[in-house]
């Protein structure tokens, strides 16, 4: 490739589009930059107002820091504008997407994307959340706490844990039925932990009533499990964590329910009868779910225990989202004000067979959500490539486990996570090279408009996969190039509650990865709530990490680097997992940057390196090494 591709940037930002929430009738200035020297002689953005090719010629505005900015004006006459760009030198015409720079005509999948109605949840891009499965995070009320035998589930009795550091047992052993108490008030006791951590957002796991410790087998929407403080600990939570300046998203699967719910009702166990759709063929509910004549229903996956919502039902739609006093509208409201939800499953939402509703339902969801909070979170459960749901009338982010968590395992050595859910390719051991990683992240970003990128949940820990950390095989260089990873891409990273401890876990069981914060252990000497906290702080001070561009300036074998940038903050961190010490070279002029500033890194860290010629630098990286530097200009 010749080298002055490697320069050749844009994206979505204020920094590249005069306006990146345009109105219809607007017309927006666009920039592309490269370095000043590029043998280019000519630039186009080539766009298709209804259905029909534009290539508009592009000018040299100015040079900034040994870059050159092609701009020209592009007349917003739609709800979506896409483009890329023609760069031609005097031989050869070359082809820029948000995905990469080719010499052939490229699809449009990965083209630029400008909206004009799209709301972006701007706090998102600022955020560090924290995910806490709730009963296992701190309890402030023992008075609240699950008894021994007060209930059961499937016919498995609640199990009262005695002492709040003991083991959790495994599924076997306990059926999800072992309870420690924590609860809301415990959550917000830790706020002053939280803030000092540096957390700006709260992801919790589902708090409303239901028989086992994860709560997703919810019995009743409308109240929050009284073991967990009931609804006024949610009002108080929400209020003091507001006070505080941090957010809050709350954990909702609307795709089910269990046989024991309100509105299902099978057994009668925790509601008379009379009520639910099972024993009551002329109730309401039954149009909920799926009943066939003879009292069969469908459920999620053919489980019996998971019957599924039937969002044909008018009523149904009402209940969940349409309503003033639907589900999910009555804890936006005020006294709970919640600042977002997080959508279990959300990949199978409304999918079944004949019957798929999906793309009808999730606009009309968003559209809900937004009447009463304009700045909700609208975050979904996939594990995978979801773009078409990322185009801004549906969800703002996925779990990003497909650009992030996934991808940063694989790098690591672990098998897939859903590759290790399968018994023949579970045995394959990963090879990811850096050059995987960056074509995994880039094709996952560059499916979406660049105001949805920046509200990516990045993560790797969480209350469904193993803690990284408890992996025999992970160090703690590498998790620490994990952490570094999760903040360097663009949207808000997310740590797992207890993993800036050092959190005790069994890797291999979901039950594992839910053990009780270590609040006995002096938290703030662990070298990894200090890596947290550091990162957490960087993220505040640099708007590098929330405004910025990101691009990858060496992605080879084992080593890879990514630079943040915006206006005069350029940042570059580099990440390897060889056995041996690298020299790479990091092309920082690409970023706008000259060279390193300082003799450490913003971690503390000695940094080592060389010039090599006028766009770049020879970085030397130790064996199993993360560094983030800032750049001089």
């Amino acid at each position: 490739m010749e080298s002055w591709l490697e320069s050749i940037y844009s994206d979505g930002s204020s920094e590249f589009v005069s306006n990146p929430c345009p109105k219809i009738g607007e017309s927006v200035t666009v920039s592309l930059r490269m370095y000043a020297d590029a043998p280019v002689k000519y630039v186009y953005l080539r766009s298709i107002p209804n259905g029909g090719e534009l290539k508009i010629p592009m000018h040299r505005a100015r040079e900034a820091r040994g870059l050159v900015y092609w701009t020209c004006e592009l007349p917003i006459i739609e709800r979506r504008t896409q483009y890329h760009f023609y760069i031609a030198t005097e031989d050869c015409i070359y082809f820029y997407t948000q995905k990469e720079i080719t010499t052939y005509l490229p699809e449009h999948s990965y083209d630029f994307v400008l909206l004009t109605d799209y709301v972006q949840p701007a706090w998102v891009k600022d955020a560090v959340f924290y995910q806490i499965f709730p009963e296992r995070f701190c309890n402030g009320d023992p008075g609240n706490d699950v008894q021994a035998g007060e209930y059961s589930q499937d016919g498995f009795p609640a199990i009262h844990m005695e002492h709040w550091d003991d083991t959790p047992l495994t599924y076997e052993q306990g059926h999800c039925m072992d309870f420690y108490g924590g609860d809301l008030q415990g959550i917000r006791q830790k706020i002053p932990y939280l803030k000092e951590l540096g957390v700006t957002a709260l992801y919790l796991n589902p708090i409303f009533y239901a028989p086992s410790c994860h709560k997703y087998d919810c019995l009743d929407y409308f109240h929050v499990d009284p073991h967990f403080g009931g609804d006024q600990a949610l009002a108080d939570l929400s209020s003091a964590l507001h006070e505080n300046g941090m957010k809050l998203i709350l954990d909702i699967s609307i795709n089910h329910t269990g046989t024991a719910h309100r509105w299902f009702n099978r057994d009668g166990k925790y509601f008379d009868k009379s009520e639910g759709a099972y024993n009551n063929p002329d109730s309401l509910e039954r149009g909920y779910y799926f009943f066939e004549k003879d009292n069969t229903y469908h459920g999620w996956w053919n489980l019996d225990s998971m019957p599924t919502l039937n969002y044909t039902s008018d009523s149904l739609r009402e209940a969940v989202y349409r309503g003033e006093n639907s589900v999910l509208k009555k804890w936006l409201k005020a006294p709970y004000h919640i600042d977002g939800w997080r959508f279990d499953v959300a990949d199978v939402f409304a999918r079944n067979g004949k019957i798929q509703l999906a793309h009808e339902l999730w606009p009309e969801i968003r559209e809900s959500i937004r009447e009463e909070n304009p700045q909700a979170y609208i975050l979904a459960e996939d594990w995978g490539d979801c773009g078409q749901y990322l185009q801004g009338s549906e969800w703002d982010s996925p779990m990003n486990y497909y650009g992030c968590g996934r991808v940063i395992r694989s790098f690591y050595g672990e098998p897939d996570l859903f590759m290790m859910r399968h018994p023949v390719l579970s045995k394959i051991p990963s090879h990811m090279t850096a050059q995987d990683l960056e074509h995994r992240v880039t094709q996952h970003l560059a499916r979406m408009p660049y105001a949805l990128q920046q509200n990516q949940f990045n993560l790797f820990d969480s209350h469904d996969t193993s803690r990284f950390h408890t992996d025999p095989a992970v160090t703690d260089a590498d998790f620490a190039g994990a952490a570094l990873f999760q903040f360097l891409l663009p949207g808000a990273p997310s740590i797992y509650y207890g993993d800036e401890a050092n959190i005790d876990g069994l890797y291999g069981t979901n039950e594992g990865c839910r053990y009780p914060m270590p609040w006995s252990k002096d938290i703030q000497a662990e070298p990894k709530y200090q890596l947290y906290h550091r990162l957490c702080q960087l993220k505040k001070d640099h708007p590098a990490l929330s405004e910025g561009g990101m691009k990858f300036l060496y992605a080879q074998g084992d080593v890879f680097a990514i630079a943040r940038f915006w206006k005069d903050d350029i940042l570059v961190g580099v990440i390897s997992k060889s056995d041996e010490a690298e020299t790479v070279r990091l092309p920082l002029a690409a970023a706008g940057g000259k060279t390193p500033e300082g003799d450490k890194d913003l971690l503390g860290k000695p940094i080592s390196w060389e010039p090599e010629d006028a766009h770049s630098i020879l970085f030397h990286a130790a064996p199993h090494s993360s560094y983030l530097f800032r750049c001089n200009l």
